[in-house]
């Protein structure tokens, strides 16, 4: 068969995806490859069809438990033999799962790093037709990469044990110095590197300034019941009392982070991919495993520390190609911490400078997604119309002397105090801390007490941002004055400042578009919607294992009332159809007679 019928076949997807298909002919030809595809782009296609028409086995190397275990789930959903070994199975059934191997009964096995690497199971390994070895999340591989896991460094003796096995790395964020070092690592001729376009057009790109923003999430989440969705948080704290929070205003969610216990940390996923909770709020350690087609919308709490970590974690919205929504809020004090964490850690050159990138992302006024993409060296020719900027084109105004004002309490406070100290005095406060050092005495004291903290704070990050501060995280987080900021000082320099739209006239704003599904087909998707939970919960799967909500879509969509019809509705394979299609194909005949009676 040919790698378009199978795609049919077993996929139920009538052609490739950019990419794709170039990549499969590379590993049928034996050939090695890098492929840094977005999260949503179709990577495990790549793998998991050649590895039905290779002879022997295909062996695929996953970092968690979870995402292996919702691969293997939606292989077998379409009729195709796979199984994963790790710690999750009892002796009897690891020994099964061998059996199985040995007897040519499986086509695609998943393991750890950890596991591949121990010297019995490279023996064995050894004694089996081993046609393919696929890497996921590739870039944990390098020290450059944003997630690096020491485990994953030791894959390069794939090519000393399987030397003319080929190799397939895959990854959804990769810059060009981690690409090389993939490469480097793997032993992967540089030309077999594989770039998809990094745009997922279908994600609302959004940054808002932090003020009210439990407000705004909790308002967000109630506007969208039926949606799934993730809020990130810096830190564990946080993610309980949020958590917290919603279900005092009667959100049912739940929070995710490392300190969790593993039992509680799989209950929580599971709870979450099997749509029986919609909305978790979770640190970072939350998400690489979730192979979750129908999260709707992302929001980060607070500033990740770089673009990377940023657009995998945004990734996870609407993989399945659909309208999806994403939300990042940003303050001055994310910067503050986060310098630090960047200065604490072992390379801080490189992530002072990743940091620096996301900052630029977050003050952008200009196309949010043509900062992102250029980011992974992809340029945008015009314009993407999906982000808050291009939605709202910033208006600017005149800020020289808002910044003379604060430049020059700088000055007069000696450079020696950090920013919660510096709006304090502009805006006049009396503390005891202020007034025990003479504070109110200086000339600027009070000469913006007009302009609320929180504007302020706004100011002092454009500032930032300028280049006319600097904050010295080796002097308690003080403010510095730099050269351009003596210029606006002192020579008469102009600044421009930004007007900030607030998260309330956002929500307004976005509460005024309409749904573009129109009330019948959004009846008739709800219908199907519930009958695949349903199916999905006998079967003791994901819903998304079932059908994708883009399925459901198309099938409203085209409206099928025949089995050859439903064949041709994206995602549905005949494997698939003959295992779920025939309900809701009667579900739709049913619909369509209750429309014609209207």
């Amino acid at each position: 068969m040919t790698p378009e019928s199978i795609l049919k076949k077993q996929f139920g997807y009538d052609n490739f995806r950019p990419v794709q298909k170039e990549v499969i002919d590379k590993i049928l030809n034996k050939n090695d490859a890098l492929v840094v595809m977005p999260t949503g782009g179709g990577k495990s296609i790549i793998y998991q069809l050649p590895a039905l028409m290779l002879p022997g086995i295909t062996v695929v190397i996953s970092p968690l438990i979870s995402l292996m275990k919702d691969q293997v789930e939606a292989l077998k959903a379409n009729g195709i033999p796979a199984d994963f070994i790790n710690s999750s199975l009892s002796i009897s059934e690891k020994n099964e799962v061998f059996r199985l191997i040995k007897n040519n009964h499986l086509k695609l096995i998943y393991v750890s790093p950890e596991r591949l690497v121990i010297d019995s199971f490279i023996e064995f390994l050894k004694n089996l037709d081993v046609s393919l070895f696929a890497i996921d999340e590739a870039h944990c591989i390098s020290v450059w990469g944003h997630d690096f896991r020491p485990e994953y460094s030791q894959l390069s003796v794939l090519k000393k044990h399987f030397p003319n096995t080929p190799v397939v790395a895959l990854t959804a964020t990769a810059d060009k110095i981690t690409q090389n070092d993939i490469c480097k690592q793997l032993n992967i001729d540089k030309s077999n590197k594989f770039i998809a376009s990094f745009d997922r057009p279908n994600l609302s790109l959004n940054v808002l300034p932090a003020k009210k923003r439990y407000e705004f999430i909790r308002d967000h989440i109630k506007r969208h019941p039926n949606d799934a969705g993730i809020v990130y948080c810096l830190s564990r704290k946080s993610t309980e009392s949020i958590a917290k929070k919603l279900r005092k205003d009667g959100i049912k969610t739940d929070f995710y982070h490392a300190g969790l216990s593993a039992i509680r940390r799989n209950q929580v996923q599971d709870d979450f991919i099997n749509d029986n909770t919609l909305v978790i709020c979770a640190t970072i350690a939350f998400g690489m495993g979730i192979d979750k087609s129908n999260v709707r919308w992302v929001i980060h709490y607070n500033l990740p520390k770089n673009i990377e970590s940023y657009y995998q974690e945004i990734g996870r919205a609407g993989r399945d190609g659909l309208p999806s929504d994403t939300f990042l809020f940003y303050n001055f004090g994310d910067i503050i911490l986060l310098r630090k964490f960047a200065k604490d850690s072992g390379q801080p050159e490189i992530q002072l400078a990743k940091l620096e990138r996301i900052q630029n992302y977050a003050e952008a006024t200009t196309c949010r997604r043509k900062i992102l993409l250029s980011y992974f060296n992809e340029h945008l020719e015009h314009n993407c119309n999906n982000c808050d900027v291009c939605e709202n084109p910033p208006e600017t105004f005149d800020g020289t002397v808002l910044a003379q004002k604060a430049l020059s309490a700088i000055v007069r406070l000696k450079e020696n105090v950090p920013s919660g100290v510096l709006i304090d005095v502009l805006r006049g406060s009396m503390r005891y801390d202020i007034t025990s050092k003479g504070y109110n005495k200086i000339k600027t004291f009070g000469v913006g007490r007009n302009i609320s903290n929180f504007e302020w704070q706004r100011y002092l990050l454009q500032m930032l941002h300028h280049g006319l501060i600097e904050i010295a995280y080796d002097d308690h987080n003080n403010l510095k004055i730099t050269d351009p900021g003596k210029d606006i000082l002192f020579n008469d320099k102009k600044v421009e400042f930004v007007k900030q739209i607030s998260a309330e006239a956002f929500k307004s704003k976005k509460e005024k578009i309409q749904n573009i599904i129109t009330l019948p087909e959004n009846e008739l998707f709800e219908i199907l919607r519930t009958m695949r939970k349903k199916i999905a919960n006998e079967n003791h799967i994901p819903a998304y294992v079932v059908f994708h909500d883009k399925t459901l879509k198309d099938m409203v969509a085209l409206m099928p009332l025949s089995y050859e019809a439903m064949l041709g509705v994206s995602g549905i394979s005949e494997h698939k159809y003959k295992k779920f299609g025939e309900p809701f194909l009667q579900k739709i005949i049913e619909y369509s007679k209750t429309q014609d009676g209207d």
